[in-house]
């Protein structure tokens, strides 16, 4: 778990990361170097769940890389999909991480959403419903690595 106790919004406890894949944790359907390392290192606090139309086809390969299993989204009302996702673990539990059209309801839904700015585009809805915008998937699971910067962001 990860605690964050913002002043103006008070104390948030963060049990779920939920990750949009494609465009958010890989580039044309695969990892980043590091991407791997980041979320190990991030288990021991949080739940990992990866959320996925698998645009690219790839997605066994990236569950098999990370050992779990993602969740597949279906076609058609695909941000509605992954916001009942986000709600059914306790939205106030998770940080939800996505750059695509269909994750800005699941950022808005979490208890913290975080955008990325992605070399696959970034849509501006999730970029303007997202409660912070970082510049790469790294630089996101950095800040839930290094939470204080986190709270200073979001101070009010």
């Amino acid at each position: 778990m990860i605690e964050l106790n913002i002043p103006g919004r008070g104390l948030v406890r963060l049990e779920h990361l939920v990750c949009d894949v494609n465009g958010t944790l890989a580039v044309d359907g695969q990892l980043p170097e590091g991407v791997k390392h980041r979320l190990t290192s991030l288990r021991d606090r949080l739940i990992l769940h990866l959320l996925t139309a698998d645009t690219h086809g790839r997605q066994n390969s990236i569950d098999q890389q990370l050992n779990l299993k993602s969740i597949r989204i279906q076609p058609g009302m695909e941000g509605e999909q992954k916001a009942r996702y986000v709600q059914q673990l306790g939205a106030g539990t998770v940080v939800a991480i996505g750059q695509g059209a269909n994750d800005a309801e699941m950022l808005q839904a979490a208890a913290l959403g975080i955008c990325v700015l992605s070399v696959e585009g970034t849509a501006v809805t999730t970029l303007l419903g997202a409660d912070l915008v970082v510049p790469d998937i790294h630089e996101a699971l950095e800040l839930l690595e290094k939470p204080l910067r986190i709270v200073a962001t979001l101070r009010r």
